[in-house]
């Protein structure tokens, strides 16, 4: 069954609490920095610090609520840029938002006022892609621009359309944008060449009100995608997870408001415990879960690192001088490809030479270049190295990466290209000699909670500037 109607509804709420207005976030991209920062190196990390709600888990559980015209209430969800954009994207497609405390958020999309979303948000993330399902089921139509995000190399929404033209919809591939129809979506079995995280939300959130049973082969099985799942069988409906990454859904015709709570940031909890290592501290991540980074935990073992475990989340510290190890990024449960970067600065301490291959994205070593200019020893390579050929073999990506050490670093005016390189950036201004400058800060606020609070509170010499302004006066240097 589609819901259509006529009319602007108006969002819940008064003042800054409430997300409003057609593109509400669209006028500010690209977004400028909201300030740097001076990071003096040398203070070791001690304290206990609260992991956020996961943004690659809220931002979906966000679009899924357009499934159904009632009420779906998150909590626990991190007041960062990228909630923001995609509140902003809903706001624009009738969903009234209403903050109910500092960060529990109600959504209701009782109306698509517009199916339409702006180009505005064309490049801006990759949440409009995931928008055409739930679209095409209650209106039967939908034109969302195509993705974007973090420059880490190319994202085709190839094996999305595939499936979705396997379900029964009518799909127009502008420059810019896709335009979808259909006189209702069915069920299908379809095989992903890769086990895409994107390609399989898509297709779950297309196929829970699809007629009959999809079956997705090869799927990814990530926490954030259980947790999708999850929230999409409180809302009515049917999804069994399976052996060798099978996922089936029989569709329903309807589905209801629910009231979730979603998982912690597993890539916060990496971020925070790599930094804890490299500073040689003790940091305890409130609310971290040991089954969402057990590969992390394992190579963080080898390295030297060291955690507990505790009733309120893990302890991270250095439990022995660093020595080289070998990483490969991989899907879920493999190294993810997002705890890769804070890793490396961290090998940038080991003794001997560590190999990372990464072989989910063919373009994720730029950020190194400004960590050899802060000293580092990282040399890069086309060749698969250290492990298995993956599907960037003998196509000259540089998706390897020779990190040899221990080097000191020096302090280094740095520019942040992409949101995980960030908090690299930050790691190594943190055990770098001296005081860093950092801009292209709004990549990484785009993904972490109040990164400057945070880091200050376990003892980082960490402080904001105006984007504008020359050079500042370095913060006292730790003893």
């Amino acid at each position: 069954m589609r819901e259509t109607g006529s009319g602007l509804t108006t969002p819940v709420g008064s003042g800054d609490s409430t997300v409003s207005g057609p593109g509400a976030a669209a006028g500010r991209h690209p977004f400028p920095d909201p300030h740097w920062y001076t990071i003096a190196g040398g203070a070791p990390l001690t304290g206990s610090v609260e992991v956020s709600g996961a943004k690659n888990s809220v931002t979906k559980l966000l679009v899924a609520t357009l499934l159904t015209p009632e009420p779906c209430t998150l909590t626990r969800v991190p007041r960062i840029v990228e909630v923001d954009v995609v509140l902003g994207m809903l706001a624009e497609l009738g969903t009234q938002v209403e903050w109910l405390d500092a960060q529990t958020v109600r959504v209701a999309t009782p109306t698509i006022v517009d199916a339409s979303l702006s180009e505005a948000y064309s490049g801006v993330n990759r949440i409009p892609i995931l928008m055409m399902g739930p679209l095409l089921h209650r209106v039967g139509e939908a034109v969302v621009p195509l993705p974007g995000g973090c420059r880490i190399g190319k994202r085709p929404v190839d094996f999305h359309l595939v499936g979705l033209r396997a379900m029964g919809a009518e799909i127009i591939e502008q420059l810019r944008s896709v335009e979808v129809k259909t006189l209702g979506l069915h069920g299908a079995q379809v095989t992903l060449p890769f086990p895409s995280v994107g390609a399989t939300e898509n297709l779950l959130l297309a196929a829970v009100r699809a007629k009959g049973t999809t079956v997705i082969s090869n799927a990814a099985v990530e926490p954030e995608i259980i947790d999708l799942i999850l929230f999409l069988q409180q809302m009515g409906a049917l999804v069994d997870v399976e052996v060798d990454r099978t996922i089936v859904v029989q569709g329903v015709e309807a589905l209801h408001g629910a009231h979730h709570a979603p998982i912690p940031d597993r890539i916060e909890v990496a971020s925070f415990a790599a930094a804890a290592v490299a500073t040689n501290g003790r940091v305890d991540v409130v609310g971290a879960r040991q089954e969402h980074v057990a590969t992390f935990l394992n190579h963080l073992r080898r390295l030297g690192g060291e955690f507990e475990v505790s009733q309120h989340g893990l302890t991270f510290y250095r439990a022995r001088e660093l020595t080289a190890t070998h990483v490969q990024t991989d899907v879920h449960p493999g190294y993810m490809t997002d705890w890769q970067q804070p890793l490396t600065v961290l090998l940038t301490q080991a003794k001997g030479a560590s190999v990372i291959h990464e072989t989910i994205y063919e373009d994720r070593f730029g950020y190194t270049r400004q960590l050899n200019e802060m000293g580092a020893d990282i040399a890069l390579s086309t060749s698969c190295l250290g492990g298995k050929a993956c599907r960037f073999a003998s196509r000259d990506f540089e998706h390897s990466a020779v990190v040899s050490g221990p080097t000191p670093l020096r302090a280094a005016d740095l520019e942040i290209p992409d949101l995980r390189a960030g908090f690299a950036y930050v790691m190594a201004a943190l055990i770098a000699e001296g005081s860093s400058l950092i801009r292209g800060t709004r990549f990484l606020e785009r993904g972490y909670e109040d990164p400057v609070g945070k880091l200050r509170s376990i003892g980082a010499l960490i402080e904001t500037r105006p984007a504008d302004a020359v050079r500042p006066t370095p913060p006292a240097t730790a003893s």
